[in-house]
Order: structure tokens, then sequence, then C-alpha cells
């Protein structure tokens, strides 16, 4: 006698995921976050390096500069209305040192562990902190800073706009990137001659570290969508050089031009 047995797919599938999940003990942990789960090491003093754009990053562009800079309408509109001394007499010199803003700038950067779970990037250039937390977003309302909520994770290097994770996430120690989402930000400047952007405005950057020839470099890539302001992303890079130490650490505070 014959005893044919037939299994569902629907039986199959499940008792794979219950083998997987029971047979093997447990289900993988996830990948440590913040301090423990650093793929690459940021930490340190790092001088940008202006090899790029350099008429508009080492000195203030005249008003109605605009170039290479998708602008909407709006966004052309409200970038002429610029004002240095209006600014000034408001208490808004920091516009240009707001989140979207502050990298591009001439600047130093001292990076460090605040706790195990928060990055902090302190930049002399206009005597800003930003801190990059690993354990979600910290907004709870209220008035926008300058360099709003920003949310951190380690990703690992793909040719995808700069970085993205793959399945599974990084391994620590193993190399990769940091990716920081910065929302909630006090309307600012993009450029210090009024390019503006708005409270809706999503940073979204890929910090990378790189030795070349003895040396050690951040390279930075800057993504900002606007839908107030621009009709297109806003796409930038930026570099940094790890200093031997903080010798020329010199804080200044923001200046309209």
């Amino acid at each position: 006698m014959t005893i044919s047995v037939r299994i569902t797919p629907l039986l199959f599938c499940a008792g794979l995921a219950q083998g997987f999940l029971f047979g093997q003990g447990r289900a993988p942990a996830p990948p440590p976050v913040g301090r423990a789960g650093a793929v690459i090491d940021l930490t340190g003093y790092w001088v940008s390096i202006i090899d790029e754009d350099w008429r508009w990053r080492m000195v203030t562009p005249p008003k109605g500069d605009f170039a290479s800079v998708p602008l909407n309408g709006e966004g052309r509109r409200t970038g002429n209305l610029w004002d240095p001394a209006k600014d000034e007499s408001e208490g808004n010199q920091c516009k240009a040192y707001g989140a979207a803003g502050l990298m591009r700038l001439p600047t130093r950067l001292h990076i460090t562990w605040a706790d195990d779970v928060t990055m902090q990037v302190d930049a002399d250039a206009g005597r800003q902190q930003r801190l990059f937390h690993f354990d979600g977003s910290k907004w709870q309302g209220g008035e926008p800073q300058w360099q709003g909520d920003s949310v951190a994770s380690w990703v690992r290097q793909l040719q995808s706009r700069g970085f993205a994770p793959p399945f599974g996430g990084p391994v620590p120690g193993k190399g990769g990137a940091l990716k920081v989402e910065t929302t909630h930000m006090r309307p600012g400047y993009l450029r210090k001659n009024g390019v503006p952007y708005g409270a809706n405005a999503i940073l979204t950057e890929y910090f990378d570290r790189v030795e070349f020839e003895g040396d050690n470099y951040l390279i930075l890539t800057s993504v900002v969508d606007d839908p107030q302001y621009l009709n297109d992303t806003f796409l930038t890079s930026e570099q940094f050089k790890l200093e031997r130490d903080g010798s020329k650490w010199n804080p200044q505070p923001c200046e309209t031009k």
C-alpha cells in the first residue's frame, strides 16, 4: 500500500521559518549602534579643504549669484531679498551656519562621542555644535534650531546616491560610512549670499573616511531636498583632512558676510 502526503506551500514555508528561528536557537541579534557599532572612526580634529567651488565658499558671493543651485522661482525671489545688515540687526548672523550650509564653510571640525549613542560635531565656524543621535529622533516640537534634529546610522558603501545599507547592515570595524538625516531645521542659507533653504528642507549626509599617501581624509556627500525653494536635489561634496591635534582650533562667532 502506498501512502501519499501532500505538503502545501504555506505549510512548507512556515516549517522553514520555524526551523530557522527555533532550530538555530534564536533569531540573529540586531547589529550594534552608536559607538559600539562604529564601522569607521571619525573622531579627531579635521580641517576643510576648499579645492572646488572656491568662489562660493571662501568668499561671500555677490547678491543674486545662484549658479549651480537648483532654485525655483520662489527661491530666486527670496534670495534676491538678501540683506546682511537686516540679518545683523535681527540677530540672524548665523543663517549661513545652519546644518544645511555649515559644512560648506571653511571650517575646522572636532568630532567626539558625547555618549555611547550620540556623536558630537563641533565647528569652529560660528561656534556651532551638531549632535547625531543613533537612538532616534529627539525632536519634541517647539522652536527649530539652526542644527535641526539629526538621526544617524552606520551603512555600507554602495553606488546609490552616495552610500546605502546592504541587506543585514554593516559589520562593525569592517568599513562603511555614517549616514545622517537632519530635519526640523530653522530656515537658513545654503550660501552666505542669501541662497535660502526652508523649514521643511531635509538634509541627508554620508560621511566616509579614506587614507591616501599616509594622510586621512573625511569625504562628505551632502544632499538637500527642499520643496519650498528648490526644484531639484542640491548635491555637493566636501573634503576634510585629519589634523594631528587641536592646536589650530580657533572658534569664531557667526558673521553675515
